[in-house]
């Protein structure tokens, strides 16, 4: 499937499965008359696939990890693995926590180590204030990553590119909330 196809597809999953107009309270506080809920599309199989290529696709070639915090990056981070070793291009899948694990090596970070140095790039679902995958980032850095650039599935257009421009890192989503509500439209209509 070409990368326009594969694309519409996951907007299309998007409009199906995620987005639900009403009352909500999102996770920085804010009120919305949407929401987006990824987990229905990046833990489906289609979902999860088109993710995975299309995020690939889009990582600079010198990357060797993807990582996100909890809960919403995880499948996000193990498909963009999963098709990478696939693509005979392979990428570590890192899984930042919230809290450091309560027990062990009481460990923020998740996954395979990697050298000090190491490029890795954040991912993260839906972006509003940009305040989660921030987390992400300085805990990444913390142990020695080098971390430049986050990636997103939806940016909600309500300043968390503006943010993470101010932090000094790239970011690019793979739809805007205008994408969606749109096609949300067209499907509905």
């Amino acid at each position: 499937m070409d990368h326009l196809t594969l694309r519409q597809e996951l907007l299309d999953l998007f409009c199906q499965l995620a987005y639900q107009e009403g009352d909500f309270l999102l996770s920085s506080g804010q009120k919305s008359s949407y929401y987006i809920n990824s987990k229905p599309v990046t833990l489906h199989p289609q979902g999860a696939v088109a993710v995975g290529k299309l995020l690939l696709k889009q990582l600079p070639p010198d990357v060797q990890a993807v990582a996100g915090l909890t809960l919403g990056a995880d499948p996000m981070v193990t498909s963009v693995s999963v098709v990478s070793a696939y693509e005979e291009r392979p990428i570590s899948a890192l899984i930042v926590r919230k809290e450091a694990k309560g027990h062990g090596t009481q460990a923020y970070i998740e996954g395979p180590s990697l050298p000090q140095g190491a490029k890795v790039v954040v991912l993260e679902d839906v972006v509003t204030t940009g305040q989660s995958a921030m987390k992400a980032v300085e805990r990444l850095r913390a142990v020695g990553y080098e971390v430049n650039q986050v990636m997103a599935l939806v940016d909600r257009l309500q300043g968390g590119a503006e943010y993470y421009q101010s932090m000094g890192l790239r970011f690019e989503s793979l739809f805007t909330i205008k994408d969606v509500q749109q096609r949300y439209q067209e499907l509905k209509g």
